[in-house]
Protein backbone atom coordinates (compact mmCIF):
# COMPACT_ATOMS: atom_id res chain seq x y z
CA UNK A 1 0.00 0.00 0.00
CA UNK A 2 2.99 2.51 0.67
CA UNK A 3 4.39 1.67 -2.66
CA UNK A 4 0.73 2.47 -4.49
CA UNK A 5 0.40 5.83 -2.45
CA UNK A 6 4.03 7.07 -3.47
CA UNK A 7 3.84 5.93 -6.66
CA UNK A 8 0.46 8.29 -6.73
CA UNK A 9 2.37 10.71 -4.97
CA UNK A 10 4.73 11.01 -7.74
CA UNK A 11 2.77 10.94 -10.57
CA UNK A 12 1.07 14.44 -8.77
CA UNK A 13 5.17 15.68 -8.57
CA UNK A 14 5.16 14.96 -12.04
CA UNK A 15 2.25 16.77 -13.22
CA UNK A 16 2.81 19.66 -11.57
CA UNK A 17 6.48 20.61 -12.61
CA UNK A 18 8.92 17.30 -12.71
CA UNK A 19 11.87 19.54 -11.07
CA UNK A 20 14.55 16.61 -11.29
CA UNK A 21 18.06 16.78 -9.93
CA UNK A 22 19.28 13.64 -11.52
CA UNK A 23 20.74 14.54 -15.08
CA UNK A 24 19.20 11.18 -15.90
CA UNK A 25 15.96 12.86 -15.66
CA UNK A 26 16.76 16.37 -17.03
CA UNK A 27 15.66 15.64 -20.53
CA UNK A 28 12.13 14.33 -19.57
CA UNK A 29 10.78 17.44 -17.66
CA UNK A 30 12.42 20.49 -20.08
CA UNK A 31 13.35 19.23 -23.91
CA UNK A 32 10.10 18.99 -26.49
CA UNK A 33 12.42 18.21 -29.03
CA UNK A 34 12.21 14.67 -30.35
CA UNK A 35 15.42 13.44 -31.33
CA UNK A 36 17.21 10.26 -31.20
CA UNK A 37 18.68 11.46 -28.33
CA UNK A 38 15.28 12.23 -26.55
CA UNK A 39 14.11 8.87 -27.01
CA UNK A 40 17.16 7.30 -25.63
CA UNK A 41 16.61 8.88 -22.14
CA UNK A 42 12.29 7.89 -23.06
CA UNK A 43 11.72 11.97 -22.91
CA UNK A 44 9.12 13.72 -25.03
CA UNK A 45 6.60 16.37 -25.25
CA UNK A 46 4.28 15.81 -22.53
CA UNK A 47 2.03 17.65 -24.66
CA UNK A 48 2.33 14.83 -27.84
CA UNK A 49 -0.15 11.81 -27.07
CA UNK A 50 2.17 10.02 -29.42
CA UNK A 51 5.32 10.61 -28.09
CA UNK A 52 3.90 8.07 -24.96
CA UNK A 53 7.44 6.71 -24.40
CA UNK A 54 8.87 9.75 -23.34
CA UNK A 55 6.00 11.09 -21.42
CA UNK A 56 5.82 7.87 -19.62
CA UNK A 57 9.72 8.10 -18.19
CA UNK A 58 8.89 11.83 -17.39
CA UNK A 59 6.11 10.69 -15.22
CA UNK A 60 7.30 7.85 -13.70
CA UNK A 61 11.04 9.21 -13.25
CA UNK A 62 9.72 12.16 -11.43
CA UNK A 63 7.68 9.86 -9.20
CA UNK A 64 11.06 8.01 -8.27
CA UNK A 65 12.85 11.18 -7.90
CA UNK A 66 10.07 12.40 -5.76
CA UNK A 67 10.01 9.82 -3.00
CA UNK A 68 13.38 8.52 -3.45
CA UNK A 69 13.20 5.10 -4.45
CA UNK A 70 17.04 4.24 -4.17
CA UNK A 71 16.85 1.41 -1.85
CA UNK A 72 13.99 -0.38 -3.22
CA UNK A 73 14.59 -3.63 -5.19
CA UNK A 74 14.18 -3.04 -9.21
CA UNK A 75 11.66 -5.84 -9.81
CA UNK A 76 9.25 -4.13 -6.77
CA UNK A 77 9.67 -0.99 -8.57
CA UNK A 78 8.47 -2.29 -11.39
CA UNK A 79 5.76 -3.77 -10.34
CA UNK A 80 4.42 -1.14 -9.06
CA UNK A 81 4.64 0.93 -11.74
CA UNK A 82 2.92 -1.59 -13.58
CA UNK A 83 -0.17 -1.87 -11.07
CA UNK A 84 -0.36 1.94 -11.13
CA UNK A 85 -0.88 2.16 -15.12
CA UNK A 86 -3.19 -0.93 -14.79
CA UNK A 87 -4.99 1.15 -12.29
CA UNK A 88 -5.32 4.20 -14.09
CA UNK A 89 -6.41 2.63 -17.19
CA UNK A 90 -8.79 0.20 -15.74
CA UNK A 91 -10.38 3.45 -14.58
CA UNK A 92 -12.26 3.29 -17.92
CA UNK A 93 -13.98 0.21 -16.69
CA UNK A 94 -15.99 1.99 -13.80
CA UNK A 95 -16.81 4.67 -16.23
CA UNK A 96 -18.36 1.37 -18.25
CA UNK A 97 -19.64 0.32 -15.52
CA UNK A 98 -21.18 3.12 -14.43
CA UNK A 99 -22.80 4.53 -17.20
CA UNK A 100 -24.69 1.51 -17.98
CA UNK A 101 -25.93 1.01 -15.36
CA UNK A 102 -26.82 4.30 -13.89
CA UNK A 103 -29.76 4.38 -16.42
CA UNK A 104 -31.68 1.44 -13.81
CA UNK A 105 -32.45 4.09 -11.38
CA UNK A 106 -33.93 6.28 -13.92
CA UNK A 107 -35.90 4.16 -15.60
CA UNK A 108 -39.35 4.98 -13.31
CA UNK A 109 -38.75 8.18 -13.93
CA UNK A 110 -37.78 8.83 -17.52
CA UNK A 111 -40.58 6.12 -18.58
CA UNK A 112 -43.17 8.85 -16.73
CA UNK A 113 -41.46 12.15 -18.20
CA UNK A 114 -41.41 10.83 -21.53
CA UNK A 115 -44.42 8.93 -21.43
CA UNK A 116 -43.18 5.40 -21.74
CA UNK A 117 -45.89 3.49 -19.59
CA UNK A 118 -48.00 0.52 -20.37
CA UNK A 119 -47.41 -2.55 -22.78
CA UNK A 120 -47.98 -0.20 -25.86
CA UNK A 121 -44.42 2.12 -24.30
CA UNK A 122 -42.66 -1.08 -23.48
CA UNK A 123 -40.59 -1.05 -26.30
CA UNK A 124 -39.81 2.33 -26.27
CA UNK A 125 -38.63 1.90 -23.03
CA UNK A 126 -36.12 -1.24 -23.86
CA UNK A 127 -35.00 1.45 -26.29
CA UNK A 128 -34.34 4.23 -24.00
CA UNK A 129 -32.51 1.37 -21.83
CA UNK A 130 -30.87 -0.67 -24.49
CA UNK A 131 -29.68 2.49 -27.10
CA UNK A 132 -26.61 3.07 -24.88
CA UNK A 133 -25.49 -0.85 -25.89
CA UNK A 134 -26.73 -0.29 -29.62
CA UNK A 135 -24.01 2.58 -29.51
CA UNK A 136 -21.41 0.37 -28.13
CA UNK A 137 -22.37 -1.63 -31.11
CA UNK A 138 -20.41 1.17 -33.08
CA UNK A 139 -17.74 1.36 -30.63
CA UNK A 140 -16.94 -2.01 -30.85
CA UNK A 141 -16.69 -1.73 -34.35
CA UNK A 142 -14.48 1.49 -34.60
CA UNK A 143 -12.30 0.45 -31.50
CA UNK A 144 -9.68 -2.01 -33.32
CA UNK A 145 -9.40 0.58 -36.35
CA UNK A 146 -8.71 3.13 -34.14
CA UNK A 147 -6.62 2.15 -31.60
CA UNK A 148 -4.67 0.55 -34.43
CA UNK A 149 -3.96 3.06 -36.42
CA UNK A 150 -3.98 6.18 -33.22
CA UNK A 151 -2.61 4.02 -30.24
CA UNK A 152 -4.00 2.63 -27.37
CA UNK A 153 -3.68 5.55 -24.73
CA UNK A 154 -5.13 7.73 -27.48
CA UNK A 155 -8.93 6.13 -28.02
CA UNK A 156 -8.81 5.87 -24.19
CA UNK A 157 -8.26 9.60 -23.67
CA UNK A 158 -11.33 9.89 -26.79
CA UNK A 159 -13.44 7.60 -24.47
CA UNK A 160 -12.82 10.01 -21.57
CA UNK A 161 -14.40 12.97 -23.15
CA UNK A 162 -17.68 10.94 -25.25
CA UNK A 163 -18.59 10.02 -21.39
CA UNK A 164 -18.34 13.77 -20.38
CA UNK A 165 -20.23 14.84 -23.19
CA UNK A 166 -22.56 12.25 -22.61
CA UNK A 167 -23.81 12.44 -18.88
CA UNK A 168 -23.77 16.73 -19.75
CA UNK A 169 -26.54 15.56 -22.08
CA UNK A 170 -28.16 13.18 -21.24
CA UNK A 171 -28.83 14.88 -18.20
CA UNK A 172 -30.18 18.09 -19.50
CA UNK A 173 -31.97 16.88 -22.21
CA UNK A 174 -35.86 17.61 -22.73
CA UNK A 175 -36.89 15.77 -25.50
CA UNK A 176 -36.55 11.39 -25.77
CA UNK A 177 -35.12 11.96 -29.35
CA UNK A 178 -32.03 14.16 -27.42
CA UNK A 179 -31.86 12.10 -24.62
CA UNK A 180 -31.57 8.54 -27.09
CA UNK A 181 -28.93 10.81 -28.87
CA UNK A 182 -26.80 11.37 -25.90
CA UNK A 183 -26.74 7.89 -24.55
CA UNK A 184 -26.21 6.41 -27.76
CA UNK A 185 -23.15 8.64 -27.79
CA UNK A 186 -22.04 7.48 -24.19
CA UNK A 187 -22.41 4.07 -25.46
CA UNK A 188 -19.89 4.74 -28.37
CA UNK A 189 -17.74 5.47 -25.20
CA UNK A 190 -18.51 2.07 -23.45
CA UNK A 191 -17.62 0.38 -26.70
CA UNK A 192 -14.89 1.51 -27.59
CA UNK A 193 -13.11 1.30 -24.24
CA UNK A 194 -14.26 -1.95 -22.58
CA UNK A 195 -12.28 -3.52 -25.73
CA UNK A 196 -9.08 -1.43 -25.12
CA UNK A 197 -8.75 -0.87 -21.95
CA UNK A 198 -7.76 -4.85 -21.45
CA UNK A 199 -5.90 -5.17 -24.49
CA UNK A 200 -3.75 -2.07 -23.22
CA UNK A 201 -3.03 -3.76 -20.12
CA UNK A 202 -2.20 -7.63 -21.47
CA UNK A 203 0.20 -5.80 -23.90
CA UNK A 204 2.20 -3.89 -20.68
CA UNK A 205 1.81 -6.74 -18.31
CA UNK A 206 3.84 -9.58 -17.75
CA UNK A 207 2.92 -12.77 -17.92
CA UNK A 208 3.05 -13.90 -14.27
CA UNK A 209 0.56 -11.30 -13.14
CA UNK A 210 -1.25 -10.39 -16.62
CA UNK A 211 -4.68 -12.45 -15.76
CA UNK A 212 -5.23 -10.49 -12.28
CA UNK A 213 -4.20 -6.88 -13.77
CA UNK A 214 -6.59 -7.06 -17.02
CA UNK A 215 -9.21 -8.42 -14.10
CA UNK A 216 -8.79 -4.95 -12.45
CA UNK A 217 -10.68 -4.10 -15.92
CA UNK A 218 -13.46 -5.79 -14.63
CA UNK A 219 -13.22 -5.11 -10.67
CA UNK A 220 -13.67 -1.19 -12.00
CA UNK A 221 -16.58 -2.38 -14.14
CA UNK A 222 -18.34 -3.77 -11.29
CA UNK A 223 -17.14 -1.16 -8.66
CA UNK A 224 -19.21 1.31 -11.40
CA UNK A 225 -22.07 -0.39 -11.41
CA UNK A 226 -22.56 -0.75 -7.41
CA UNK A 227 -21.18 2.81 -7.31
CA UNK A 228 -23.91 3.47 -9.87
CA UNK A 229 -26.53 1.84 -7.36
CA UNK A 230 -25.36 3.76 -4.22
CA UNK A 231 -25.69 6.80 -6.85
CA UNK A 232 -29.36 6.39 -7.47
CA UNK A 233 -30.41 5.41 -3.80
CA UNK A 234 -29.78 8.24 -2.46
CA UNK A 235 -30.10 10.57 -5.03
CA UNK A 236 -33.62 8.83 -4.98
CA UNK A 237 -34.50 12.41 -2.66
CA UNK A 238 -34.38 14.59 -5.51
CA UNK A 239 -37.69 13.26 -6.54
CA UNK A 240 -39.38 13.50 -10.24
CA UNK A 241 -35.95 15.20 -11.66
CA UNK A 242 -33.52 12.64 -9.52
CA UNK A 243 -33.03 11.07 -13.21
CA UNK A 244 -31.34 14.21 -13.99
CA UNK A 245 -28.70 14.12 -10.98
CA UNK A 246 -28.39 10.34 -11.67
CA UNK A 247 -26.82 11.16 -15.27
CA UNK A 248 -25.08 14.10 -14.80
CA UNK A 249 -22.60 12.73 -11.76
CA UNK A 250 -20.91 10.83 -14.17
CA UNK A 251 -19.02 13.77 -15.36
CA UNK A 252 -16.74 13.58 -12.12
CA UNK A 253 -15.38 10.45 -12.93
CA UNK A 254 -15.11 11.45 -16.40
CA UNK A 255 -13.04 14.22 -15.96
CA UNK A 256 -10.62 12.36 -13.52
CA UNK A 257 -10.29 9.54 -15.97
CA UNK A 258 -8.62 11.89 -19.00
CA UNK A 259 -6.15 13.78 -16.72
CA UNK A 260 -5.36 9.91 -15.57
CA UNK A 261 -4.69 9.07 -19.10
CA UNK A 262 -1.96 12.16 -19.33
CA UNK A 263 0.20 10.04 -16.84
CA UNK A 264 0.23 6.79 -19.06
CA UNK A 265 2.52 5.69 -21.83
CA UNK A 266 1.47 4.24 -24.68
CA UNK A 267 1.76 0.21 -25.48
CA UNK A 268 4.79 -0.88 -26.36
CA UNK A 269 3.60 -3.71 -28.30
CA UNK A 270 1.38 -0.85 -30.51
CA UNK A 271 4.53 1.24 -30.40
CA UNK A 272 6.79 -1.77 -32.04
CA UNK A 273 4.42 -2.41 -34.49
CA UNK A 274 4.83 1.12 -35.91
CA UNK A 275 7.84 0.55 -36.07
CA UNK A 276 8.80 2.55 -33.02
CA UNK A 277 11.34 0.04 -31.60
CA UNK A 278 13.00 3.08 -29.51
CA UNK A 279 10.05 3.92 -28.24
CA UNK A 280 8.71 0.48 -26.81
CA UNK A 281 12.31 -0.49 -25.89
CA UNK A 282 12.33 2.49 -23.38
CA UNK A 283 8.47 1.90 -22.21
CA UNK A 284 9.29 -1.90 -21.59
CA UNK A 285 12.21 -1.30 -19.71
CA UNK A 286 10.62 1.58 -17.39
CA UNK A 287 7.81 -0.94 -16.43
CA UNK A 288 10.10 -4.39 -16.72
CA UNK A 289 13.60 -3.63 -16.22
CA UNK A 290 16.13 -3.55 -19.03
CA UNK A 291 17.16 -6.95 -19.11
CA UNK A 292 13.12 -8.35 -19.70
CA UNK A 293 12.63 -5.48 -22.16
CA UNK A 294 15.26 -7.05 -24.60
CA UNK A 295 13.66 -10.67 -24.33
CA UNK A 296 10.03 -8.88 -24.54
CA UNK A 297 10.98 -7.20 -27.29
CA UNK A 298 12.98 -10.20 -29.13
CA UNK A 299 9.39 -12.02 -28.45
CA UNK A 300 7.41 -9.45 -29.93
CA UNK A 301 9.41 -8.63 -33.29
CA UNK A 302 9.13 -12.57 -33.82
CA UNK A 303 4.97 -12.34 -33.10
CA UNK A 304 4.58 -9.40 -35.17
CA UNK A 305 7.15 -10.54 -38.15
CA UNK A 306 10.84 -9.05 -38.98
CA UNK A 307 10.30 -8.41 -42.33
CA UNK A 308 7.37 -6.64 -42.06
CA UNK A 309 8.48 -4.50 -38.75
CA UNK A 310 11.73 -3.58 -40.93
CA UNK A 311 9.14 -2.38 -43.89
CA UNK A 312 6.65 -0.83 -41.53
CA UNK A 313 3.52 -2.17 -42.73
CA UNK A 314 3.26 -5.13 -40.17
CA UNK A 315 -0.28 -2.83 -39.18
CA UNK A 316 -1.87 -3.78 -43.04
CA UNK A 317 -5.32 -3.56 -43.46
CA UNK A 318 -6.85 -6.88 -43.63
CA UNK A 319 -10.21 -8.06 -44.60
CA UNK A 320 -12.75 -8.90 -41.73
CA UNK A 321 -13.10 -12.11 -43.62
CA UNK A 322 -9.42 -13.55 -42.90
CA UNK A 323 -10.50 -13.36 -39.13
CA UNK A 324 -12.64 -16.39 -40.23
CA UNK A 325 -9.83 -18.31 -41.83
CA UNK A 326 -8.75 -21.46 -40.99
CA UNK A 327 -5.35 -20.12 -39.19
CA UNK A 328 -7.73 -18.28 -36.71
CA UNK A 329 -11.13 -20.60 -36.46
CA UNK A 330 -10.56 -22.37 -33.59
CA UNK A 331 -9.79 -18.87 -31.61
CA UNK A 332 -12.16 -16.79 -33.27
CA UNK A 333 -15.39 -19.36 -32.49
CA UNK A 334 -14.46 -19.50 -28.86
CA UNK A 335 -14.65 -16.00 -28.54
CA UNK A 336 -17.70 -15.31 -30.69
CA UNK A 337 -19.41 -18.26 -28.32
CA UNK A 338 -18.61 -17.20 -24.84
CA UNK A 339 -19.48 -13.32 -26.13
CA UNK A 340 -22.70 -14.74 -26.84
CA UNK A 341 -23.74 -16.54 -23.64
CA UNK A 342 -22.12 -14.09 -21.14
CA UNK A 343 -25.01 -11.51 -22.60
CA UNK A 344 -27.53 -14.62 -23.70
CA UNK A 345 -27.94 -15.67 -19.87
CA UNK A 346 -29.01 -12.23 -18.81
CA UNK A 347 -27.03 -10.33 -16.96
CA UNK A 348 -27.42 -6.91 -18.21
CA UNK A 349 -31.47 -7.61 -18.43
CA UNK A 350 -30.66 -7.99 -14.63
CA UNK A 351 -28.71 -5.31 -13.98
CA UNK A 352 -30.36 -2.25 -16.03
CA UNK A 353 -33.90 -3.28 -14.91
CA UNK A 354 -33.03 -4.33 -11.16
CA UNK A 355 -35.32 -1.98 -9.08
CA UNK A 356 -37.83 -3.16 -11.67
CA UNK A 357 -37.46 -7.08 -11.37
CA UNK A 358 -37.28 -6.50 -7.36
CA UNK A 359 -40.56 -4.52 -7.15
CA UNK A 360 -42.53 -7.17 -9.18
CA UNK A 361 -41.20 -9.72 -6.52
CA UNK A 362 -43.41 -7.65 -4.44
CA UNK A 363 -40.88 -4.70 -2.13
CA UNK A 364 -41.39 -0.83 -2.60
CA UNK A 365 -39.33 1.52 -4.96
CA UNK A 366 -37.33 2.63 -2.08
CA UNK A 367 -36.58 -0.98 -1.09
CA UNK A 368 -35.88 -2.42 -4.06
CA UNK A 369 -33.34 0.24 -4.74
CA UNK A 370 -31.81 -0.71 -1.42
CA UNK A 371 -31.82 -4.64 -2.63
CA UNK A 372 -29.97 -3.09 -5.73
CA UNK A 373 -26.83 -1.52 -3.77
CA UNK A 374 -26.53 -5.22 -2.12
CA UNK A 375 -26.70 -6.82 -5.32
CA UNK A 376 -23.98 -4.66 -6.34
CA UNK A 377 -21.98 -5.10 -3.15
CA UNK A 378 -21.84 -8.76 -4.05
CA UNK A 379 -21.08 -8.01 -7.14
CA UNK A 380 -17.40 -6.36 -5.87
CA UNK A 381 -16.70 -8.98 -3.42
CA UNK A 382 -17.02 -11.58 -6.03
CA UNK A 383 -14.63 -10.17 -8.56
CA UNK A 384 -12.05 -9.55 -5.73
CA UNK A 385 -12.45 -13.11 -5.51
CA UNK A 386 -12.03 -13.82 -9.08
CA UNK A 387 -9.26 -12.04 -9.27
CA UNK A 388 -7.44 -13.62 -6.27
CA UNK A 389 -7.80 -16.91 -8.50
CA UNK A 390 -7.04 -16.12 -11.75
CA UNK A 391 -3.92 -16.40 -11.97
CA UNK A 392 -4.10 -19.31 -9.47
CA UNK A 393 -7.01 -21.30 -9.98
CA UNK A 394 -6.99 -21.49 -13.79
CA UNK A 395 -9.86 -19.64 -16.30
CA UNK A 396 -11.18 -22.93 -17.00
CA UNK A 397 -11.85 -23.97 -13.99
CA UNK A 398 -13.33 -20.24 -12.67
CA UNK A 399 -15.68 -20.09 -15.59
CA UNK A 400 -17.09 -24.03 -15.38
CA UNK A 401 -17.81 -23.28 -11.47
CA UNK A 402 -19.25 -19.66 -12.15
CA UNK A 403 -21.63 -20.44 -15.05
CA UNK A 404 -22.86 -23.66 -12.74
CA UNK A 405 -23.98 -21.37 -9.92
CA UNK A 406 -25.22 -19.24 -12.58
CA UNK A 407 -28.02 -21.89 -13.93
CA UNK A 408 -28.71 -22.82 -10.62
CA UNK A 409 -29.69 -19.32 -9.72
CA UNK A 410 -31.57 -18.73 -12.72
CA UNK A 411 -33.91 -21.93 -12.51
CA UNK A 412 -34.57 -20.85 -8.89
CA UNK A 413 -35.72 -17.51 -10.15
CA UNK A 414 -37.98 -18.78 -12.22
CA UNK A 415 -39.47 -21.56 -9.44
CA UNK A 416 -39.91 -18.35 -7.27
CA UNK A 417 -41.99 -16.29 -9.50
CA UNK A 418 -43.78 -19.51 -10.47
CA UNK A 419 -44.74 -20.70 -7.84
CA UNK A 420 -45.49 -17.46 -5.74
CA UNK A 421 -47.88 -15.98 -8.54
CA UNK A 422 -51.27 -17.20 -8.52
CA UNK A 423 -53.83 -15.72 -11.56
CA UNK A 424 -53.87 -12.54 -9.95
CA UNK A 425 -52.04 -12.18 -6.86
CA UNK A 426 -48.21 -10.78 -6.74
CA UNK A 427 -45.41 -12.68 -6.27
CA UNK A 428 -45.06 -13.60 -2.71
CA UNK A 429 -40.95 -15.08 -2.71
CA UNK A 430 -39.76 -11.38 -2.48
CA UNK A 431 -36.67 -13.13 -0.19
CA UNK A 432 -35.73 -16.29 -2.74
CA UNK A 433 -35.47 -13.93 -5.42
CA UNK A 434 -33.18 -11.33 -3.91
CA UNK A 435 -30.90 -14.36 -2.80
CA UNK A 436 -31.22 -16.30 -6.03
CA UNK A 437 -30.33 -13.12 -7.84
CA UNK A 438 -27.28 -12.02 -5.68
CA UNK A 439 -26.26 -15.98 -5.98
CA UNK A 440 -26.36 -15.48 -10.03
CA UNK A 441 -24.32 -11.87 -9.40
CA UNK A 442 -21.52 -13.77 -7.68
CA UNK A 443 -21.20 -16.71 -9.83
CA UNK A 444 -21.00 -14.11 -12.86
CA UNK A 445 -18.94 -12.16 -11.09
CA UNK A 446 -16.33 -15.21 -11.03
CA UNK A 447 -16.51 -16.11 -14.18
CA UNK A 448 -17.98 -14.73 -17.84
CA UNK A 449 -17.74 -11.16 -16.27
CA UNK A 450 -13.88 -10.72 -15.69
CA UNK A 451 -12.98 -14.51 -17.58
CA UNK A 452 -14.22 -13.36 -20.86
CA UNK A 453 -12.35 -10.45 -20.78
CA UNK A 454 -8.73 -11.52 -19.51
CA UNK A 455 -9.15 -14.71 -22.32
CA UNK A 456 -10.22 -12.42 -25.08
CA UNK A 457 -6.86 -10.12 -24.60
CA UNK A 458 -5.24 -13.27 -25.04
CA UNK A 459 -6.47 -16.04 -27.20
CA UNK A 460 -5.57 -13.41 -30.73
CA UNK A 461 -2.27 -13.52 -32.22
CA UNK A 462 -0.63 -9.79 -31.83
CA UNK A 463 -1.34 -8.67 -35.44
CA UNK A 464 -5.12 -9.50 -35.60
CA UNK A 465 -6.08 -9.15 -31.91
CA UNK A 466 -7.22 -5.35 -31.98
CA UNK A 467 -9.50 -6.10 -34.78
CA UNK A 468 -10.03 -9.70 -33.65
CA UNK A 469 -12.13 -8.08 -29.96
CA UNK A 470 -13.43 -5.61 -32.01
CA UNK A 471 -15.64 -8.39 -34.53
CA UNK A 472 -16.35 -10.38 -31.32
CA UNK A 473 -16.72 -7.60 -29.04
CA UNK A 474 -19.48 -6.15 -31.46
CA UNK A 475 -21.18 -9.41 -31.43
CA UNK A 476 -21.29 -9.29 -27.39
CA UNK A 477 -22.83 -5.92 -27.84
CA UNK A 478 -25.29 -7.16 -30.39
CA UNK A 479 -26.65 -9.81 -27.99
CA UNK A 480 -26.67 -7.45 -25.01
CA UNK A 481 -28.46 -5.16 -26.68
CA UNK A 482 -30.76 -7.29 -28.20
CA UNK A 483 -31.53 -8.90 -24.67
CA UNK A 484 -32.28 -5.33 -23.09
CA UNK A 485 -34.10 -4.15 -25.56
CA UNK A 486 -36.84 -7.47 -25.16
CA UNK A 487 -36.59 -7.32 -21.63
CA UNK A 488 -39.74 -5.52 -20.92
CA UNK A 489 -41.99 -6.80 -23.47
CA UNK A 490 -41.07 -10.60 -22.08
CA UNK A 491 -41.88 -9.49 -18.91
CA UNK A 492 -45.32 -8.31 -20.09
CA UNK A 493 -45.92 -11.18 -22.50
CA UNK A 494 -44.21 -14.13 -21.25
CA UNK A 495 -43.66 -13.46 -17.82
CA UNK A 496 -40.63 -13.12 -15.15
CA UNK A 497 -41.11 -17.04 -14.84
CA UNK A 498 -40.48 -17.93 -18.33
CA UNK A 499 -38.35 -15.36 -19.10
CA UNK A 500 -35.80 -16.44 -16.25
CA UNK A 501 -36.24 -20.20 -17.07
CA UNK A 502 -35.04 -19.29 -20.93
CA UNK A 503 -32.12 -17.74 -19.56
CA UNK A 504 -31.15 -20.75 -17.03
CA UNK A 505 -31.29 -22.96 -19.99
CA UNK A 506 -29.41 -20.95 -22.24
CA UNK A 507 -26.32 -21.24 -19.19
CA UNK A 508 -26.60 -24.58 -19.13
CA UNK A 509 -25.51 -24.68 -22.96
CA UNK A 510 -23.04 -21.90 -21.94
CA UNK A 511 -21.51 -24.67 -19.58
CA UNK A 512 -21.41 -27.34 -22.00
CA UNK A 513 -19.82 -25.05 -24.65
CA UNK A 514 -17.05 -24.13 -21.83
CA UNK A 515 -16.79 -27.52 -21.00
CA UNK A 516 -15.66 -28.85 -24.76
CA UNK A 517 -14.12 -25.77 -26.17
CA UNK A 518 -12.25 -23.33 -23.33
CA UNK A 519 -8.72 -23.46 -23.49
CA UNK A 520 -6.50 -22.75 -20.19
CA UNK A 521 -4.18 -19.84 -20.79
CA UNK A 522 -2.82 -19.58 -17.07
CA UNK A 523 1.07 -18.51 -16.88
CA UNK A 524 1.63 -18.28 -20.58
CA UNK A 525 3.26 -15.29 -22.56
CA UNK A 526 1.39 -13.61 -25.08
CA UNK A 527 3.20 -14.96 -27.63
CA UNK A 528 3.49 -18.98 -26.59
CA UNK A 529 -0.37 -18.61 -26.66
CA UNK A 530 0.01 -17.74 -30.09
CA UNK A 531 1.39 -20.53 -30.85
CA UNK A 532 0.06 -22.69 -29.03
CA UNK A 533 -3.81 -21.93 -30.33
CA UNK A 534 -3.28 -20.59 -33.62
CA UNK A 535 -2.69 -22.39 -36.71
CA UNK A 536 0.70 -21.44 -38.42
CA UNK A 537 0.60 -19.07 -41.25
CA UNK A 538 0.25 -20.62 -44.93
CA UNK A 539 3.46 -19.89 -46.84
CA UNK A 540 2.86 -17.22 -49.62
Amino acid sequence: MSRRIQLLGGFRHAAGGFRHSDKEFKHAAGDTRHSARDLKHGAGSFGHAVMAEGHADGAVGGAEQAVGWTNVRPEMKAETKVLGIACAVALGGFLVGFDATVISGAVPFIRDYFGLGGESGSLRLGWAVSCLTWGAMAGNLAAGALSDRFGRRTVLLMTALLFLASALTAALSTSFALFVAARICGGFGVGAAILTAPVYIAEIAPARTRGSLVSLNQLMIVIGISLSFFSNYFLLSFGAESWRWMLGVQVIPATGYFLLLLLVPESPRWLLSKSREGSARAVLAMVHGSAQAERELTEIRSSLGAAELAAGTQARRFAWRKLFSGRLRQVMIFGFGIAFFQQATGINAIFYYLPTIFAQSGGGLASAFGQSVFVGLVNVAMTVVAIWLIDRLGRKPLLCIGITGMVLSLLTIAWAFHTGVGPEAPVNRPGVVLIAIAAFVASFAISLGPVMWVMLSEIFPNEERAAAISAVGFWNSLVSASVTLLFPKELTTWGPAATFLCYGLLAAAGLLFVLVRAPETRGKTLEELEALLVRPQDPA
